[in-house]
């Protein structure tokens, strides 16, 4: 039973780590002259509870979430994606390519091929970084952060050049047929269906990595590639599809940008989502079934930080380093890795110590008259 505590206390680490992270900034608020109880009042109930506020959090839940799965997805077998934030920007040129230049169809028809031209754009953004590891030996870090750069320009190029709108004070495109727009799960406000969507998706994650041959075989390659290799994995191909898929979730949260919130191509439509993804798949342990919760709670502090910010009259400087501070020590908590047969060996010496101080204390109370 106390194994099981100790275990416990270990998977939930990031949750520690965000409480203590949620310390430590009560102490820089209160440095900066505001009632900390005031200001994480106004936060979370501005994210949270509140119907619009919590409306804004969904809005942001939504390509967060899928970005974190994008980073989960090749991670768990042994890939660093830094390249969402590209790839979200490659699935909104996509989709919105799909959604102005395909002939005008019946919205059943026209948003799925929207949704798919969007998932393609992405995917063949994160096949590039697959292939050259997988067969050219080339670090994909790197190759993601240019590739992040090279979407970003293209997508610029596009919205303030070809498709940019007659007259328009800011590079972006013609707005998408109304019949494309994704329903809205709260009215009067922009929360749409595509959180819906990320949601069930992180859900099928989980259940492939849970009980699929596929996902035993990704989780074999991240710990042992060459010992995949012996089992009969096919390990180069495997990684080129996780990429390629892991690129297609990216673009999929660039599609719903398009498609659920924006209803155009913008030039910079992304404020760093593709980023905000990797620290969701860290504050979530890898674990799919946890990234919705570790992106609801990164899009709160985000959305409810406009309010803190008018409620109580906090700097956004204070603010932006809370949410630091919420990636550093949640980074750190995961040097902190549990080892059983560390914890049985402590365990057995503790039981054994306080057997010998029984005894002497027996011994003790014998002797006395």
């Amino acid at each position: 039973m106390m194994l099981d505590a100790i275990q416990t206390l270990y998977i939930l680490r990031p949750v520690w780590a965000v409480l203590l992270a949620l310390f430590v900034g009560a102490g820089l608020i209160a440095v900066a002259g505001v009632n900390p109880f005031d200001a994480y009042a106004a936060l979370f109930t501005g994210a949270f509870i509140d119907y619009y506020g919590l409306a804004g959090t969904l809005v942001k839940t939504s390509p967060i979430l899928l970005a974190g799965l994008a980073v989960i997805i090749p991670l768990r077998a042994g890939l660093l994606n830094i390249g969402a934030e590209g790839q979200i920007y490659m699935g909104g040129l996509f989709s919105a390519l799909a959604a102005l230049l395909l002939p005008t169809m019946p919205g059943f028809i026209h948003i799925p091929l929207c949704i798919l031209a969007g998932a393609l754009g992405g995917g063949l953004w994160g096949l590039i970084p697959g292939y050259l590891k997988a067969y050219r030996g080339i670090n994909e870090v790197i190759i993601t952060i240019l590739l992040n750069f090279i979407a970003i320009n293209i997508v610029s190029y596009v919205a303030g050049g070809p498709l940019m709108q007659e007259g328009a004070p800011y590079p972006y495109s013609n707005e998408i047929g109304e019949h494309l727009w994704l329903p809205w799960i709260m009215p009067g406000t922009d929360a749409h269906a595509g959180v819906i969507f990320a949601l069930v998706l992180a859900v099928a994650i989980f259940l492939v990595f849970r009980f699929t041959t596929v996902g035993f075989a990704l989780d074999t390659i991240g710990h042992n590639p060459q010992g995949a290799r012996y089992a009969g994995i096919k390990v180069r191909r495997t990684l080129v599809v996780t990429m390629f898929v892991a690129g297609a979730i990216g673009g999929l949260a660039g599609t719903f940008e398009v498609l659920g919130l924006k209803y155009r191509l913008y030039h910079l439509f992304s404020p760093g989502y593709g980023f905000d993804g990797i620290i969701v798949a860290f504050l979530a342990s890898l674990n799919p079934i946890l990234a919705p919760l570790s992106a609801f709670f990164l899009s709160g502090l985000k959305a409810g930080a406009l309010v803190m910010q008018r409620a109580v009259g906090l700097e956004t400087t204070v603010i932006e380093a809370i949410q630091g501070l919420v990636i550093i020590f949640v980074a750190a908590s995961l040097a902190f890795t549990y080892n059983r047969s560390y914890w049985t060996a402590f365990l057995k010496r503790r039981r054994m110590l306080e057997d010998t101080l029984d005894e002497l204390e027996a011994d003790r109370a014998g002797k006395q008259p």
